[in-house]
Parts: structure tokens; C-alpha cells; sequence
């Protein structure tokens, strides 16, 4: 898991997306921003010569959603 997670850096997809949960005042916030910066990163890896990488995508996205969720269970 470990090994899978260090992979084309997926460890800073899940990480990133966890930071943007937390930093998001609502569920709407979280999905625009989560969306938005997935797509960015994943834009800017084709942009440059490589390839659109669904999982590091979704792992932005997860990590959003679990980043959220700790926040909202917090407060």
C-alpha cells in the first residue's frame, strides 16, 4: 500500500485534497475547490507531456471528502 501510495506522488494527491477539506467552510466549497484543483493538477501533468491520471484524481477527491469530513465531524 505504501509502495502503491508513492506512485506518480499519490501520497501529495490524498494529502493536498485533505488540506483543502479542512480549509472548506461547506460541503459546496469543498466539491468546487476539490474539483477544480484535481482538474488543475491533472491538466497540468497532460499539459506538460504526460498523461491524465484518473487515480491520482480520484485521490485529490477522497482526500477532500475524508478532510471535510473530519472537519465536519469536529465541529
Amino acid at each position: 500500500m505504501i509502495a502503491w501510495l508513492r506512485e506518480s506522488n499519490r501520497w501529495k494527491h490524498l494529502v493536498g485534497g485533505c488540506m483543502i477539506g479542512l480549509a472548506s467552510s461547506d460541503a459546496w466549497c469543498a466539491t468546487l475547490a476539490g474539483v477544480g484543483i484535481a482538474s488543475a493538477l491533472e491538466y497540468k501533468d497532460k499539459a506538460h507531456g504526460g498523461s491524465w491520471d484518473w487515480i491520482d484524481w480520484g485521490l485529490t477527491i477522497a482526500g477532500v471528502i475524508v478532510g471535510f469530513g473530519v472537519k465536519w465531524m469536529i465541529v
